[in-house]
C-alpha cells in the first residue's frame, strides 16, 4: 500500500506523462489487462485515459485495471487514471520512505 507521501511523489512524476491506453466502449477486457500489465513492467508508472463513450464508471474501470494488473491506483483525475506497479527487472522509480 502506498503512503500519502509516495502517492504525491508518483503524481508529480506522472504529471508530464501522456496516456498510453484508452478505455472506450468495450470497457476493460482480458487482452487490455495483459497489455497494461506488460507496459507497467516496462514503465512502472502510466496514465490511462477513459473515453467519453465508455459505458462503465471511471472508478469501476480503475478498480478493474488495478486488480487485474496487481498495480496500485495512484490517482483518478478527470478521465485519467494513474497506475503504478514496481517492475521486477526494470526498476527505475525509487519511492520515498513513508
Amino acid at each position: 500500500m502506498l503512503t500519502g507521501k509516495q502517492k504525491r511523489f508518483l503524481r508529480s512524476k506522472a504529471h508530464s506523462l501522456n496516456p498510453i491506453f484508452q478505455v472506450g466502449k468495450g470497457g476493460v477486457n482480458e487482452n487490455m489487462i495483459k497489455q497494461v500489465r506488460d507496459a507497467l513492467e516496462a514503465r512502472e508508472l502510466m496514465k490511462i485515459s477513459i473515453l467519453q463513450n465508455c459505458d462503465e464508471d471511471k472508478h469501476t474501470v480503475a478498480d478493474q485495471l488495478a486488480k487485474g494488473t496487481r498495480a496500485q491506483l495512484v490517482q483518478i483525475i478527470g478521465n485519467i487514471i494513474v497506475l503504478y506497479k514496481e517492475s521486477r527487472e526494470n526498476k527505475q522509480i525509487i519511492l520515498p520512505k513513508s
